[in-house]
């Protein structure tokens, strides 16, 4: 199976990067066998090259890090379709020629990348290429971006740079030159359902809802589709949000957002911490139930400092993605109210949503579209997540068709 068959949507991208791959490859076939006289292959296409810096860009839950790491996988193996071994490997994030630069905090620290920079230098173990993979590379500050430009613009010559982020935009101009940019489009979501059904074995139904109420958002929509708890979750956001009628309500509804937002990040990372913690008490030799000695303690706190970092960074996460279902629920309430034929994304809930939309002029609902947006900002701003969702859901507030005419 090609390693490129779990990926959806990006037909464009993975030509370019399966043919870079193919060209790498021949490249060093080439060089390999020039000493015996070999006949040369065709130059690769422009558009094949192979380059040592990558740049991934497309919106969330576009798939950027899933195709960082098939590429990874062809050119590790040599193979530019990949091979099962270094498949298994890349995924498991355990190949000793894969390097990964993430963060769980809201920034990627200038310490993390200078200690990527001296591995990058060492040539492969046992694969084609050694590939360092920078996810979130958005996340990197501008003296943080500025240390790893010289790797970036020269790298060893076996050493392939893979940065993921959501724009070239989101990068500073002299990181944007040094790199090879491949756009992603959003997949459509036919192209997310098939992915659900072919990947996961979910049911055709259930695998169209999620990926249309995921908006095509890859990750998402495999939460939707395996966890009854985050399609539950989901509804009650948008159910609470259609009942806001006052500033009291708003305020009520604020608070619990933020404990649904916490439900949803905890059912994220509980289980993930709870493994972590497992394997380095395992790694220090630490028996289950066993007090940790004095002398080990600093390395368990160092890796409970990360996971309350992570906890930290995955409740914003999931604000976020409230935010995202509700800019959903109005964009629909909105579509109803100027008559436009077009598919609703929460379509199930279309009663509610008629309500809604015959409550308050298009005005309104505009408005709040657009402080859900403001809401976004100040909490990216670290404005507190509870005041900037009360702001927002005030102009939220709907009244029931008997106040309307008071109002």
């Amino acid at each position: 199976m090609s390693v490129w068959s779990e990926l959806t949507g990006q037909e464009q991208a993975i030509a370019v990067f399966r043919g870079a791959a193919e060209a790498s490859g021949a490249r060093s076939s080439t060089s390999s066998q020039g000493s015996q006289g070999s006949q040369a292959p065709k130059a690769p296409k422009a558009s094949q090259q192979m380059t040592h810096s990558w740049l991934i860009t497309g919106p969330p839950g576009s798939g950027r890090s899933n195709l960082a790491y098939a590429f990874a996988v062809a050119l590790i193996s040599g193979d530019p379709d990949g091979d099962e071994p270094t498949r298994i490997q890349v995924e498991a994030r355990s190949h000793p020629d894969l390097h990964v630069l993430a963060t769980e905090g809201v920034i990627i620290k200038r310490d993390d990348v200078r200690d990527i920079v001296k591995r990058s230098h060492y040539a492969p173990s046992i694969g084609r290429h050694r590939v360092i993979i920078v996810e979130d590379a958005d996340r990197m500050t501008e003296q943080t971006s500025n240390f790893l430009l010289k790797e970036l613009e020269e790298p060893p010559e076996r050493t392939v740079w893979i940065l993921c982020a959501p724009s070239e935009a989101d990068l500073i101009p002299t990181i944007r030159s040094r790199v090879r940019s491949v756009r992603l489009l959003m997949p459509s979501i036919a192209d997310v359902a098939a992915l659900l059904e072919r990947r996961d074995g979910v049911d055709p139904v259930l695998a169209e809802r999620s990926a249309r109420e995921a908006q095509s958002h890859i990750g998402m929509a495999h939460r939707l589709a395996t966890s009854e708890d985050a399609r539950r979750r989901r509804e009650e956001t948008l159910r609470l949000a259609l009942q806001v009628r006052s500033a009291a309500t708003a305020v009520s509804t604020a608070a619990r957002f933020l404990a649904i937002a916490g439900d949803d990040a905890k059912a994220i990372t509980e289980l993930r911490d709870a493994e972590e913690r497992e394997h380095a008490l395992h790694s220090l030799g630490i028996a289950p139930g066993q007090a940790v000695p004095a002398a080990l303690r600093p390395q368990i706190k160092a890796l409970e400092d990360d996971q309350k970092r992570r906890a930290t960074r995955s409740l914003r996460d999931g604000i976020d993605r409230i935010l995202v279902d509700l800019t959903s629920l109005y964009r629909d309430v909105l579509l109803l109210q100027l008559g436009a034929e077009v598919e609703l994304v929460n379509r199930e809930l279309v009663d509610e949503l008629r309500r809604a939309a015959a409550s308050v002029a298009p005005m309104r609902t505009l408005a709040t579209l657009d402080a859900i947006q403001e809401a976004r900002e100040r909490i990216e701003g670290n404005v507190a997540p509870a005041l900037a969702l009360e702001a927002m859901l005030v102009s939220a507030i709907r009244r029931p068709d008997s106040e309307r005419g008071a109002a």
